[in-house]
């Protein structure tokens, strides 16, 4: 049996940007070996929750990773145990792929012999050993996300406990890898992390979550399990379209379609 136990706990969250209210007292607990996706439409608050969730937006809220406050945390070891894949990487030097994947190893003072094939073994699940000696820049979108998820694997590597919040991690990949990525999420909660997720596509996040939370304006609007909370009804509350749900037809999951 795995540890359920609380990963993140976060009281009272609400933040404001030129007095527009983006997220407002919302109040949640994220458990390990679980796969949460944050869901939502546009400016919702799903991305400033997350950055809220891992200390990138300076907020005076109350968050615990694993029931130590964060202005508790030693910074490099928080740094082994919360990892972060963002939207965009500002990355703009010529370095390699695999010097890029390295960058996770910063923060683990690993000797070269172990971090090469550590980085090696963390390519070939995001399926870019092929990349390896290919300039960063000249890589399309889809595969510097790739990259920058074989960087946040190799830097959470060393720990189960660990917290891995992915940015809308599929919005640049195809088909395969946006399955491939979902499926390394589904990997790293089934050894115990807490996976948390932003995504735009509803099937996906029916697919590959354990749990769902959906915002509109700010607010919790549904929280549960797939069939829980992805329903025709809140789908046309929070996305104002009309849908027809049926169960997929090999597993237990909901498939929306457009009505």
């Amino acid at each position: 049996m795995h540890d359920h136990s609380v990963a993140i706990s976060a009281k009272n969250i609400s933040y404001q940007l030129n007095n527009k209210i983006i997220l407002d007292d919302i109040n949640l607990d994220l458990h390990c070996g679980e796969v949460t996706t944050l869901l939502g439409p546009n400016g919702a608050g799903k991305s400033t929750l997350l950055k809220i969730l891992c200390d990138e937006i300076e907020s005076n809220n109350e968050i615990r990773y694993f029931n130590k406050k964060k202005e508790r945390w030693n910074k490099s070891l928080l740094a082994q145990q919360l990892g972060i894949l963002p939207q965009q990487s500002s990355l703009s030097f010529a370095f390699s792929v695999s010097e890029v994947v390295e960058l996770g190893g910063l923060p683990l003072d690993l000797p070269n012999k172990t971090l090469a094939p550590l980085t090696r073994s963390m390519m070939k699940k995001t399926g870019i050993e092929h990349l390896a000696e290919r300039l960063y820049p000249s890589l399309s979108g889809g595969e510097k996300q790739r990259v920058h998820l074989a960087r946040v694997l190799t830097q959470v590597s060393q720990y189960q406990q660990k917290i891995v919040m992915l940015d809308e991690p599929t919005s640049a990949l195809d088909l395969s890898h946006q399955h491939n990525t979902l499926r390394l999420a589904r990997e790293l909660a089934a050894e115990g992390a807490a996976v948390v997720v932003v995504l735009h596509d509803l099937n996906l996040a029916a697919q590959y979550s354990d749990r769902v939370i959906v915002l509109k304006d700010g607010k919790l609007q549904a929280d549960g399990r797939p069939w829980e909370a992805i329903t025709t009804e809140m789908i046309e509350d929070v996305y104002g379209h009309k849908t027809l749900i049926q169960a997929h037809p090999m597993y237990d999951f909901p498939v929306v379609y457009a009505a």
